[in-house]
């Protein structure tokens, strides 16, 4: 591959990737601690917290990472976060956790959400069969998200969520401020070091800016947001619609990968919609399915490495 290195070795740059990641973690979540404490000192309601702070406050990471990569002309590394990030919640995350043990989720729950994971899915693959993705498409999946955490919150699945979150114990603005303030710079130094990083392994390693972001950013990013396992079936629409979304907003960019429409938007799809058969049939994900899913998703993994 060509282009210019950001370090001086490929040591510095995987310290890099692997600082960014961390900076990543930590301002995700001091941001949210800090809007929680912020939303309880003004007496904001749990409604509220749940339609703000819990709905947008846990895919920070991959916005910042992927207006990052956006506004550096590195769509490549964008899309294989976002992308990646969907797949490894359920392939990867959902399947480990399954395997630990069975997870409930009754399937009328959680069919609605997992429609608009499907319709989101289509959108994408449009817009990639295109070659762009407009400001107009954007500004529809900002329209989606919001009404999709509405609903979630009529659910409950919102409004349990913010009533954790809640403290009855206003903080202090000195605990505050530092909180989201310090969260929102490391949000900016971290997915700057992180693409800078992810674009030198990639140089380093010959492999294309897109196997990175579906690969190492793309679990890395996922990781810290999953409190509990039942939350990556959950995850895979507010991330799509708000990062992809957010981003078309700021700045609409090109999907010119085939690889992305023939193997990548497929296999995204495919483990969102496999989830209806398996909530349906019995209301939970249980080992065997989690078993299943690993190994769908090592193959997955397997089909990058021989690209």
């Amino acid at each position: 591959m060509t282009g210019e290195f950001n370090y001086s070795s490929i040591s510095f740059s995987l310290l890099a990737l692997l600082a960014g990641l961390s900076l990543l973690v930590a301002g995700g979540e001091a941001l949210v601690a800090g809007a929680v404490r912020l939303a309880c000192r003004l007496g904001m309601s749990a409604l509220m917290i749940g339609l703000t702070v819990v709905a947008f406050g846990t895919s920070m990471p991959e916005l910042f990472v992927s207006l990052s990569a956006a506004l550096q002309d590195k769509q490549d590394l964008m899309l294989g976060n976002v992308i990646g990030s969907n797949i490894a919640n359920v392939g990867l995350i959902l399947g480990i956790c399954a395997l630990v043990a069975p997870i409930g989720a009754p399937y009328l729950s959680f069919a609605r959400e997992l429609y608009y994971v499907l319709a989101a899915s289509f959108a994408v693959a449009g817009a990639a069969w295109y070659g762009f993705f407009p400001r107009s498409l954007g500004l529809l999946f900002i329209t989606a998200l919001i009404l999709f955490t509405y609903f979630s919150y009529k659910n409950g699945s919102i409004q349990r969520s913010a009533e954790e979150l809640k403290d009855d114990t206003p903080a202090s603005y000195w605990r505050i401020l530092p909180l989201c303030g310090g969260g929102l710079i490391g949000l900016s130094f971290g997915s700057n070091l992180l693409i800078g990083g992810a674009a030198d392994v990639a140089r380093y390693l010959g492999v294309s800016n897109l196997i990175i972001g579906l690969t190492i950013a793309a679990v890395g990013t996922s990781l810290p947001e999953l409190a509990s396992s039942i939350s990556a079936i959950r995850k895979g629409e507010p991330d799509l619609l708000m990062v992809m979304g957010g981003t078309a907003v700021i700045k609409p960019f090109f999907l010119q990968q085939q690889q992305l429409l023939q193997r990548d938007l497929p296999v995204m799809t495919l483990f969102s919609a496999v989830l209806l058969p398996f909530l349906y049939l019995g209301n939970q994900v249980s080992r065997l399915y989690g078993f299943l899913l690993l190994v769908a998703y090592g193959l997955y993994i397997f089909s990058l490495k021989a690209s």
